[in-house]
């Protein structure tokens, strides 16, 4: 799922249309339009984003998820993987692995857990 579908779908669970959501967002409808359809990327600006997670209600993993959508969308990484130095060190080594295709099946959930484990809190810390 990407960012236009998440809209859409956000929208149509409050039985919205899509004029009748862009106006009550303060959107152009065909600014709207182009969200839904991935035409154009999530807005950058994080008021925006938090206030659209408010009017659909999300909390919790699905206004993270809102939110990681929203940064995949502008191809940017979600701002608490970006400040994280430990797994931005991870990433090209990530990058690399992908695109050489070595890390597939089980190598990719290993990488996956590494990853977490990078990324979680370290004991005593």
């Amino acid at each position: 799922m990407n960012f236009g579908d998440k809209l859409k779908e956000l929208r149509i669970q409050k039985r919205l249309t899509l004029r009748d959501c862009a106006a009550i967002l303060a959107v152009d409808a065909s600014n709207w339009s182009k969200f839904e359809r991935s035409i154009t990327p999530a807005p950058k600006d994080i008021s925006v984003l938090e206030s659209w997670a408010e009017f659909f209600e999300l909390t919790g993993e699905d206004k993270a998820t809102f939110f990681d959508l929203a940064f995949m969308s502008r191809k940017q990484l979600p701002d608490d993987i970006a400040d994280d130095a430990r797994v931005m060190q991870a990433l090209p080594a990530f990058f690399r692995a992908v695109r050489d295709k070595e890390l597939e099946g089980d190598k990719l959930k290993e990488f996956i857990e590494d990853l977490r484990k990078i990324h979680s809190p370290q004991p005593g810390t």
